[in-house]
């Protein structure tokens, strides 16, 4: 066997098996956090340089796993690209607009157009390049770099600021350590690290994991580890991760579909160093004259950024908060969540919803089973089912996998 090519699979028995109800949720909340990828701080992915595959000693999917586990790095600077392509409908804007709308974005009533919770809704979709920086986990920067403008995001000790060069608005919050950390803890996974760790959360005996052999991102050499699920039926075609060679750090992130075509997910260093950046790049002040918005003067029930994190339940009681008994069906990459809207019914139909029917019945296709009737909604990764007596059914499997679990669920 080659240097570097090793065919070992490492399944729940190599790997410490996290708890089975973690695992079953980890792999719904992975395509939920790929369509909010934008929703925290520092999206941090490289992408795979075309240069030869560096010579690295041997290593299996468990030792490389451990590697990820253990990497400690707080100090870097760099380049990042970030493409996402989940297929969504181009509604001349809708979907942006939706994205934006739903996290409080710039248009919103009495907003900045230099609050984060927008304006970072923007990574959900397209290609995006980024400035990051990070000195620990009190000093962070990300810039969203834009024609002739610049969006940038400053964490520094206990103030975060926002500026969006395009509006000359600026926006300021104040966080103590306590909800650094719990926001920290709270917050979707949005780092290469944090997509990684919650992928491999999903290994067990339906899941390959393996090592194919290395590659160089940002001119650092790399491994690149695979994971692909054994089971028919799912929209996931296969997870690449590079991961350092040195530092164990998780470089790039690439989800790929079932269906083929381009990456869902690629988020890629296009530079990068690990060295401590300079303090002042994390020092800021408004311009003259810029709008200063202060986090005290927003509604803070909206869970801005910068706003205290509200105490209480669980980031998996937040998601069935609303929900009318929200259960999981089936097993391993086939498991599809499944809960009730409590409003008795589904989406108006063309003939009792008129146009707003036609138009939302044109968006999906019309299903029936032992459910009743419904209609799915589709992307690339992720597909919903809503069906006429309001139940909703959403997994990242494939159409007809939807439909049978919601006829084996009923």
């Amino acid at each position: 066997m080659a240097p570097n090519e090793t065919d070992d699979t490492t399944t729940a028995g190599e790997v410490e098996e996290p708890r089975a109800g973690r695992r079953r949720a980890a792999r719904y909340i992975v395509p939920v956090t790929v369509m909010g990828v934008a929703a925290a701080t520092i999206g941090l992915v490289p992408a795979l340089a075309d240069s030869g595959d560096p010579d690295l000693p041997d290593i299996t999917a468990a030792q490389l796993i451990e590697k990820i586990a253990q990497s400690d790095v707080e100090r870097l600077s760099g380049t990042v690209k970030i493409t996402t392509d989940l297929g969504l409908p181009d509604l001349g804007g809708l979907e942006s607009g939706l994205l934006s709308g739903a996290a409080g974005g710039e248009d919103g009533e009495g907003g900045s157009s230099a609050d984060p919770s927008g304006r970072l809704t923007e990574l959900a979709s397209g290609t995006h390049t980024l400035r990051v920086a990070a000195d620990g986990p009190d000093r962070q920067k990300l810039s969203l770099l834009e024609n002739a403008a610049e969006y940038s995001l400053i964490h520094n000790g206990k103030d975060v600021w926002g500026y969006d060069s395009a509006s000359n608005e600026v926006y300021h919050a104040t966080v103590d350590q306590a909800d650094t950390k719990e926001r920290s803890a709270q917050r979707p996974p949005a780092t290469p690290k944090d997509f990684a760790e919650e992928a491999l959360k999903a290994v067990d005996d339906t899941t390959s994991v393996k090592v194919d052999g290395t590659a160089q991102v940002a001119g650092r050499d790399a491994y690149r580890l695979v994971v692909e699920p054994k089971q028919s039926g799912s929209t996931v075609g296969a997870i690449s991760i590079a991961v350092d060679h040195e530092t164990g750090m998780p470089l790039k992130f690439t989800l790929t579909p079932a269906g083929g075509g381009s990456a869902v997910v690629d988020v890629g260093f296009t530079k990068v160093s690990f060295d401590r950046p300079d303090a002042s790049t994390f020092r800021f002040t408004p311009p003259k004259g810029a709008k200063v918005t202060e986090d005290t003067e927003q509604d803070r029930a909206h869970g801005g950024f910068g706003g205290k994190p509200e105490r209480g339940p669980k980031p998996e009681e937040d998601l069935a908060k609303g929900f009318d008994g929200l259960r999981m069906l089936g097993e391993g990459w086939n498991t599809v969540a499944t809960f009730d809207t409590g409003t008795g019914a589904g989406l108006p139909t063309e003939e009792a919803g008129g146009d707003l029917g036609g138009f939302l019945g044109s968006l999906g296709d019309q299903v029936k089973g032992d459910f009743g009737k419904g209609t799915v909604f589709s992307t690339r990764l992720v597909n919903a089912l809503i069906t006429e007596d309001g139940t909703v059914y959403v997994g990242t499997v494939t159409k007809d996998a939807l439909v049978k679990a919601a006829e084996a669920g009923k």
